[in-house]
Order: C-alpha cells, then structure tokens, then sequence
C-alpha cells in the first residue's frame, strides 16, 4: 500500500519538476524555523506572492531583467536584494529574516504572565511552533508531545489507553495544561482534554520545566504547558488538514476565520477523529489500540476595541466515545461480567475569556469554566464523574523606574463527584467542593541591559489545609543579545486532588485505601539554564538550549502497587522524592535545506522512605528526541525523520512471581515523512510511523496479566485476599492491564493532504 502511494507521489513530483515556468523560488526561515504569511514581491511589479506554512514561496513567470526583491512581515526586518533575471534560467534565493526586538515570534507569556521576548525573559521557556508538530502528524496534542525533549506523554491503560503527560520523570498530576494561559485542562481532564483541541488553530506551544505555582498555583508543581491559539493576524481565512493510516485511523481538522463588521471577528475549528478497526496483533484477544469516535468543535471571538484594549471569548465542546477490550465486545455487553470491555463516554465543555478594563491601569481580567462529565464501565465496575472548575483573575501591570510589577488575585472553584469511595462518607455521598482564593506579586528588576532579577510570591488560602505561601528567584545574566545565563529557584504545591483514574482499581482488580489526612505536596526548585545562538554568514544558524535542574518533593503522595498487589495505597511519603538531572536541546539549519533538532536528557528521579532509596516507577534514567528534515528544493519535497529514544523504567509488576519483567528494555519510535509543497496552497504528505515496528510486547510473555480470566473468575484467593497459585494460574496473579510505558501501534503507513487560505 504504501509503496504504490510513495511511487505515484514521486511520479507527481518528478512531472511537475520538469514543467514549471521561469520562477524565483525559495524558503524563508528565521533562527532555522520556516516563516509562513510572510510577503515576497518584485518592487515596482504587480508580481508577488506569499510564503506558506513550510515557508516556501515562489514567484512565477518574471520576465528577464534587474528587479529588487521585498521581503517583509510583522516583527522582522524587511529583507531587500536585487535580482538579475535570465530567460530560462530560474531563481533560487533563500531568505533569513532578522527578527526585530518586538518579533511577535519571540514573545512568550508563560514564564511571568507578561508579553516578554523570549531572549529577555528570566524564566527559561521553550517555544514550539505548528510546523515542529507537523513533521510527524498526530490526532492530538498528548500523542505531538511525543518528540519534546524532557516531556513524555505516559499511556496508563493497555485497554482504554488513556494517559498524562511526565515532564523532567515527574508524574502527570505535577503538570498543568493552560488554553491561553487559563487553567482548562487539569484533573481528569488532562487524561481526555488534550484530545480534540484543532491543529489549525494552535499559534504555539510554551513549555516551562520547574515549578510555576507562584503565578498558576496548585498542579504546577513538576513543570506547565500552555496551548496558545490563533489571533485575527495569524490565522488564515481557511485551513483543512486530514490524514488517515492504512491501520483504519481517520483525523480531519479544519479551521477558517470570519469578519463580523470592522470591529469583530472569529476563529472556528473543528476536529474529528475516528478509529474502528479492532486489531490484536499481541494475540491476548484483547484490542491493541483503543477505538474511538471524537469530534471537538472551538470558537474564538475577538473584539477590537478604543485604545487597542483586549477582549477576546473563546469556547470549546468535546464528545467522545471511546472502548477497549475483548474483541467479542459490544455495547449489550456494557457494564456485564461476560465479555471484558471498558466502555467511556465523555462529553466537556469549556468557555475562556479576557477583558482588559477601560481604564487607564494595564488591569486584565481572566476568567474560564469547564465541566466534565463522564459516564463510564471497566468491565462490571461503573465509574460515573461529574467535575467543574471555574477560575477567574485579575492583574495589574505597573511599570516604573526599573521596575515592572505585577499584581494579581485569583479565586478557583473546584467540584468534584464521582461513584467511588473517594467522594463518600459515613453518611454517604460527599462530593469534593472547594473555594481557593489567591494573591500573588511580582517584581522584575532591570539593574542593567545585561541582568535582571524577577522577585515573586503567592498566598492561597485552602479551607482543608490551611495558608500556603510559594515564593520564586530567577536572575538573568546577557553576556550578549544571544548568549544568555538564567538562574531559576521557586517553590510549588499541590493540594490534594485524587482526581485521576486509577485502572487498576477500577478495573476491579485492587482495592483503594486512602490515608485519613493526606497533606498538601511541597516542592523546591533549582533550575540553571543556559542559551547560545550563533548565526553564519553564510545562513547558518546554530541554537543550543541546555539546563541542570534539581527538585526536592515533601509531602509526595505516591500511589504504593508493591505492598500489597490486590490495593493501591494512597499516603504522603515519610521521606523525600527528588528528581534531579541535566537536559540539552541543539537546532542546526544549514542553508541547503538541511535542518536538525537534537534532544537529550539524564535525569534521577527517586524516592527515600525509612533511609531506603528507590527508583520511582515508570520513570527513564535518559531519553532523546531527534528531527531532521531536508529540503529537495527542485522537487518541492521536504523529507521529515524523526524519533525518540527511552532509557530502561521499573514497571509495576504483580509480585515475586509474575513472570513479566520489572524493568523495560531501551525502547524507540521512529517515522519517516516525505512533504510535497509544489502545488500552490497544497501539501500532500505521507509517511511511516513506528519504522522499527516496536510494541512493549517485545520480550514479555504477555503485557496484560490473566487476560484470559479478566474478571478473576477462575483466581483462588487466601483468608487475606491474596491471590494463590493452582494449575490454571501458575503464577498466582490477578487481571491486571497497568503494566504499560509506551504504545501498542506498529508499523503503520498514512497518508495526509493540507490546503490552506491565507
């Protein structure tokens, strides 16, 4: 299948290639990343055009002749260049734009809640752009995280294949998933609302690793990512991109933008994905892959207003249907002891919004809600969850001498109720219902062009715990505009929040046992980071991004498999859990087209309980991203190679005599993409994903235990509930679908098409 594609796609290119006019053709990049928007035209000539999203830009049929050539967008240096044109002799010019020092490009707001440049910002912030995710096309944002350096997204179930996202070895609940800066995703829905959120309409993607609960409070303890969206500049007037492997999978994205009136307009994406196709290539008669059926619909208002003042609403509505199992499953079997299958129904919906007040004060106010409801069954065992989340804030941006300020207060309202015996009582249901109000500060001090030190500090206010106060340093020291030297201290928090779903229990297999007072986790920072850029004359341009970061936890709560297989112990440590290490980004782009991003990171994550030290379950001690992507300029093709590798993690097994293994071998996911652009406002793109065809299968007599006997009822159990071994159950286990680190899929072939109207 794939062959017959990638042979008539090359015959396309090959046609095409050998039949353009005279052009002058070329990419335009900045610090090696592709410009898309940007306006390219011969100066006094009614010929001229735009790059695309990959920046490639072309201009056809110039006549012979001298001409200067213009290339100019928002946030960068106009490039100028003149050209001399012959008959039958075409162009190529590759174009480097200088970034100005207001590039919107290099504007990030994650680190302090302030538009900044990301060369002057004190917090380190990694920015990715849409065309870094685009090399290796994915239904979801959890899935692109895959090829970040430092961030791993976790699958935590063989059978609904749900999962979190691990930043620096820290487990999922540490990290906080913003849309525009306000805090959506969190709780369960970081396991289901990182899917559905439209490609289309994602400007970038801002990455702080470390503590960040000063300026966003609880969850922000191991590190936070922040999806940003389009605006009314950025956006195209239309954009479509659908794609679907030859295992069945099918993802359609499409986002366009709409004038109301000079004064409003509005940004629309919609996001389907379907999967429907049971495959059991492991041979446990369990499915490898969850099926699903998703469609999310985001609007985003913007309203221009006197003074350039903000005012923008957003909202998103999200639907899915989602199941794993026995192949023989169906929904009559729902909720039932004959046939396993774990059946998930998900409907959210979420607003957002920002008002700048009409005064003269920079005052913002921000505000979002979302609710959650899920209906859903792990076999026979129901698990029904209502949550709501409401959050609003207020800031003030106060410059003056050498000091910016902020000041803010911010009150979250958390509710949350489920079927379990974590929202009940003595005198029964007792849903979890909070109000937690909040004060925060901060100073940036600008001693010199050279240093600058940011000072902050939070105060929340949780009626279960009591007063919390989270303090943060970050000093920043510019040997030159591109050799910079930050260093990073702060604290985080998080209050107890048991809203996760645990699949070992609920799939009826381990009992929760819940700690009377659980105290909230505590956590100190040290982060060094160090950023280098180099520019060649000959348009090179060389980036190197790299960090020692150091966390000490107190107080973790830490769900304990080991001590007794048939529970899940939930208490804070008597210890401490540190995680410590070194990571390393490096981009190169060569003027011939040539570009690569390397990652690597080294990291020690552990706990020590009663002076006994131990490594910290489905945690690697390295891993390491790659990209390289190379542009056929002649044949418009760009080729995309990219990958990641995983260092060997302590599995959760079943005891002394379950026969899996306790740790993971070396583990990596490699794909391949070959990028047609040469049709004006089309990519065709198609690929292999998995190269290495690897599943975590690989060396294991199965990967889920007693897949035969999913509701244990073939086990024999002692007077302590213990399971024990007979003839039909060697090992003396229990069904058991937890022991998991990385995806079910193989290899697999797609095919894509991308048009866009800019």
């Amino acid at each position: 299948m794939f062959k017959i594609i990638f042979l008539a796609f090359s015959l396309l290119i090959w046609n095409i290639a050998y039949t353009q006019e005279v052009t002058t053709s070329g990419t335009i990049t900045s610090n090696g990343e592709p410009l898309a928007f940007v306006n390219v035209y011969l100066k006094n000539t009614q010929i001229g055009a735009s790059s695309n999203e990959a920046g490639y830009y072309i201009l056809k049929g110039v006549p012979s002749g001298k001409y200067t050539l213009i290339a100019s967008t928002l946030g960068y240096k106009t490039f100028s260049t003149v050209l001399n044109i012959h008959e039958k002799k075409d162009v190529l010019l590759d174009i480097n734009l200088e970034p100005t020092t207001e590039s919107l490009d290099e504007m990030v707001i994650t680190g302090t809640l302030k538009p900044v440049s990301r060369l002057e910002s004190p917090v380190p912030v990694e920015v990715y752009k849409p065309t870094f995710f685009k090399k290796n096309p994915t239904a979801n944002i959890f899935e692109a995280l895959q090829n970040v350096n430092g961030v791993r997204p976790q699958i935590n179930c063989n059978v609904c294949n749900t999962g979190d996202i691990h930043i620096n070895g820290l487990e999922g609940p540490y990290t906080l998933v913003l849309i525009d800066g306000m805090p959506i995703v969190s709780g369960l829905g970081t396991v289901y609302g990182l899917s559905g959120i439209p490609n289309s309409l994602i400007e970038q993607i801002e990455i702080v690793k470390g503590p960040a609960s000063t300026l966003y409070g609880s969850e922000a303890v191991g590190g936070l990512i922040n999806i940003i969206t389009k605006n009314n500049l950025t956006a195209p007037e239309f954009f479509a991109d659908s794609f679907m492997t030859d295992c069945g999978e099918y993802n359609l994205d499409i986002g366009t933008k709409v004038n109301f009136g000079k004064k409003t307009n509005t940004l629309l994406g919609v996001n389907y994905f379907r999967y429907d196709n049971p495959i059991d290539n492991n041979g446990d008669n369990f499915t490898d892959f969850t099926l699903q059926d998703r469609i999310s619909i985001f609007q985003k208002w913007n309203f221009q207003r006197k003074d350039a003042r903000i005012f923008s609403l957003a909202g998103r509505y999200f639907y899915e249907d989602r199941w794993g199992g026995e192949l023989q499953w169906t929904p009559e079997f729902r909720g039932g002891d004959e046939i396993y299958g774990e059946s998930i129904y998900t409907r959210r919906w979420e607003v957002l919004g920002k008002y700048q007040l009409p005064v003269e004060e920079q005052l913002l106010l921000s505000f979002s809600y979302n609710d959650h409801s899920q209906n859903s069954v792990y076999g026979d065992v129901p698990y029904l969850a209502d949550q709501r989340i409401g959050f609003g804030q207020l800031t003030w941006d106060k410059s003056f001498a050498k000091h910016s300020m902020l000041f803010g207060t911010a009150i979250r309202y958390n509710y949350y109720d489920d079927s379990t015996p974590a929202t009940s009582n003595a005198n029964g249901n007792q849903p979890d219902e909070v109000i937690i109000p909040s004060f925060f500060v901060q100073d940036e001090i600008a001693f010199s062009s050279k240093n600058s030190l940011l000072l902050g500090a939070r105060y929340d206010y949780d009626q279960r715990h009591g007063h919390i106060f989270t303090p943060r340093a970050a000093y920043r020291y510019k040997f030159t505009d591109n050799d910079i030297l930050r260093l990073n201290a702060g604290t985080g928090f998080r209050v107890v929040n048991l809203f996760t779903e645990e699949h070992a229990a609920l799939t009826g297999a381990r009992d929760v046992i819940i700690a009377e007072e659980l105290k909230p986790e505590r956590s100190f920072n040290l982060n060094l980071n160090y950023l280098k850029k180099i520019y060649g004359d000959n348009g090179t341009f060389v980036g190197l991004d790299a960090s020692i970061f150091y966390t000490n936890f107190q107080n973790v709560i830490i769900p304990d498999y080991e001590t007794n297989p048939n529970q899940i112990i939930y208490d804070n440590l008597n210890g401490t859990s540190i995680s410590q290490g070194v990571s390393a980004n490096l981009d190169v782009a060569f003027s011939n087209g040539l570009k690569i991003i390397l990652g690597g990171t080294y990291q020690d994550v552990s706990n020590t309980e009663n002076g006994i030290r131990r490594r910290q379950l489905l945690t690697e001690s390295f891993s390491g991203t790659w990209s390289l992507a190379y542009t056929l300029r002649p044949w418009d093709l760009i080729i995309d190679y990219t990958g990641n590798i995983y260092g060997p993690m302590r599995l959760p097994t079943l005891g002394e005599n379950d026969p899996r293994n306790e740790f993971s071998p070396t583990w990596s996911i490699q794909n391949i993409q070959f990028t047609f652009t040469g049709l004006q406002g089309f990519e065709i793109y198609a690929g292999v994903k998995n190269l290495l065809d690897w599943t975590p299968n690989r060396g294991n007599p199965f990967i889920i235990a007693r897949a035969n006997d999913p509701f244990d009822k073939e086990v024999t159990f002692d007077v302590n509930g213990n399971a024990v071994a007979t003839t039909n159950n060697p090992y003396g286990l229990t069904f058991d679908p937890t022991y998991v680190y990385g995806p079910n899929q193989g290899i697999r072939s797609f095919v894509g098409l991308r048009y866009t109207i800019n």
